[in-house]
């Protein structure tokens, strides 16, 4: 038993060095994973507390049905600005992290060593190192241009091709679909949407009814941006290239170390949308938000695809409903860019 402490003890210690020793892109990346996780966990656990003390309330009789659900409903919206500011301080953190990788200025993970370490109470043998397990999880993040479709064509005219972006994260599950095989694999999980588009000539969106248009602005714009905000659940088919390893005649799978693609689609529901204007005025400079509905649809769905290398691939969604409910001309969101998917 001393014996096997010891051997434990070393590859823990061995572990833990090696680790510490190095600050891989990857290893950072996780780290604002984890502040992005702990912030909604907070602002979600707070809100709970929040809405049961008003419960307690309309138990008590002191406020009525209406009054509670219309507090409820201020709770929650002030919440969501509280997570979507936090998330947002560490989406700018992920995204410095991604230009320093770009850069070359942080250290690639060495992809090669995979440790893992199984206790067994009874012996210390030799087969201590193993393939994942069938299902997995994974920290996703995406971010690249956005704009929006008309019977097929892009309407790049209308909205910056540049500066028109969206931002994703969430969390995924990987299960490899069969279990001598690693090439089929289901994902799914739960995402937050940022989807933004900037009207082009001086425009903002005006409501009118059942309508929302672009119209031109009495004031000279430096900035016009319309944001919306979903929450979706992403399920793909993913297809990985990675090769097994054999090592004293067993087979081990990952996933992750080689090329793979998925295709699939989405749906979720808008949380929030907005208009934020920015201009200059008697040498003064303003920053104004509207929130709205702004007769957006306020369910979401359409296809998505990805195809990468390891970590890192290319990510192409499109939402199969307009963004306007009931505008004479349908207008579709199209987003492509990159996406990082990490153990």
């Amino acid at each position: 038993m001393k014996n096997c402490i010891i051997y434990l003890f070393v590859l823990v210690f061995s572990f833990v060095t090696k680790v510490m020793g190095q600050e891989t892109f990857e290893s950072k990346a996780k780290q604002i994973a984890n502040k992005i996780e702990k912030v909604t966990k907070e602002e979600k656990a707070a809100l709970k507390e929040e809405v049961e003390a008003v419960n307690v309330q309309l138990s008590a009789g002191t406020i009525t049905q209406e009054q509670a659900d219309k507090r409820k409903k201020e709770l929650a919206e002030a919440r969501a600005v509280i997570i979507e500011e936090k998330v947002t301080l560490a989406q700018n953190e992920l995204n410095d992290l991604v230009q320093q990788k770009v850069d070359g200025k942080i250290k690639e993970q060495d992809s090669s060593r995979t440790y893992t370490i199984r206790w067994n109470r009874k012996n210390c043998d030799k087969d201590s190192i193993r393939g994942e397990r069938r299902t997995t999880s994974q920290f996703v993040f995406a971010l690249g241009l956005n704009n929006m479709m008309v019977d097929g064509k892009l309407q790049d005219s209308n909205y910056g091709f540049i500066g028109s972006h969206f931002y994703e994260w969430g969390f995924t599950y990987n299960s490899r679909l069969m279990k001598n095989d690693n090439l089929l694999h289901a994902k799914y999980g739960l995402s937050l949407m940022y989807n933004n588009i900037r009207p082009t000539d001086n425009r903002t969106f005006v409501v009118n009814g059942n309508q929302t248009n672009l119209e031109t602005s009495p004031i000279n714009l430096d900035e016009s941006r319309f944001r919306n905000v979903y929450i979706a659940v992403p399920v793909h088919l993913e297809f990985d290239f990675s090769k097994p390893t054999v090592k004293d005649g067993k087979t081990y799978f990952k996933t992750h170390q080689s090329f793979r693609f998925g295709i699939g689609g989405y749906a979720g529901i808008n949380v929030k949308s907005k208009q934020i204007i920015k201009y200059d005025q008697d040498d003064l400079k303003y920053k104004t938000t509207i929130k709205g509905d702004y007769n957006v649809n306020n369910f979401v769905y359409g296809l998505s695809s990805y195809i990468g290398y390891k970590e890192m691939s290319l990510y192409l969604k499109y939402d199969l409903n307009p963004l306007f409910q009931d505008n004479l001309i349908k207008e579709n969101n199209i987003s492509l860019g990159l996406r990082f998917d990490f153990n």
